[in-house]
């Protein structure tokens, strides 16, 4: 029987954007109460579904909403992702403090990071124009590059690790995020390292009960924890 022993080094860091490493500010339900006036429905039934999926692709989201009504989850959609960048060309989005120089010392430490939302690719790169982030990871994913699904699926974690060749084996990823659903992901990918952060959508007991590892009070929190775990 051939026995592989593997480092444990966390050489991958996979982070969720809003409310991890990007403030919310209520922006997500903003911009959904704003969809769903445009096609005519009436938001306040559905918040609490919203809320409890956060993190999770938004027409995945919709569908849901919907009834599997595709094409008015798909309308859904689209009107969600324009009101969300509508907020984000008016200034309304701002990095969380540490974050950008989190991401700058996880690279400094030999580390490769990978940035992962449930927007659209068009709704990510606002994000990360308004934020002058473009460049500032070593690459950034959203649920149409990992084949349309996102969290609560280990898609995107996945994704990362097949496109950067970054560690040999998924126990070396270090998932970081705000939600549960970060959390599920994190764990269904095999993940070594699966931590929440206080700055978003959910407390220490969601993230818990959903497999975090870890719970931090912020993103720039993370480049010791993997410091400390390197050295346990």
């Amino acid at each position: 029987m051939v026995t592989c022993s593997v480092n444990p080094t966390p050489r991958l860091v996979v982070l969720d954007m809003a409310g991890t490493t990007v403030a919310d500010g209520g922006l997500v339900e903003d911009a959904f109460t704003a969809a769903a006036h445009r096609l005519g429905e009436d938001p306040a039934p559905m918040l609490d579904h919203v809320r409890a999926t956060m993190g999770e692709s938004k027409i995945a989201v919709f569908r849901h909403l919907f009834g599997g009504d595709e094409a008015k989850a798909r309308r859904a959609a689209t009107a969600f992702e324009e009101a969300y960048g509508e907020r984000v060309a008016a200034g309304s989005v701002t990095a969380l403090p540490g974050a950008a120089d989190t991401i700058r010392t996880l690279r400094d430490q030999g580390r490769t990071v990978v940035l992962t939302t449930g927007f659209a690719r068009v709704t990510q790169d606002a994000l990360l124009d308004a934020l002058g982030w473009h460049g500032l990871a070593d690459l950034t994913l959203c649920p149409a590059d990992a084949g349309g699904r996102g969290r609560p699926y280990p898609d995107l974690v996945l994704t990362a690790l097949l496109r950067t060749g970054a560690a040999d084996d998924v126990r070396q990823v270090a998932v970081a995020g705000d939600t549960a659903y970060d959390m599920l992901s994190g764990v269904r990918a095999g993940a070594g390292l699966v931590a929440g952060v206080l700055t978003g959508a959910h407390d220490r007991t969601r993230l818990t009960a959903h497999g975090a590892t870890h719970v931090l009070g912020s993103v720039a929190e993370l480049p010791a924890l993997l410091t400390r775990e390197e050295r346990a």
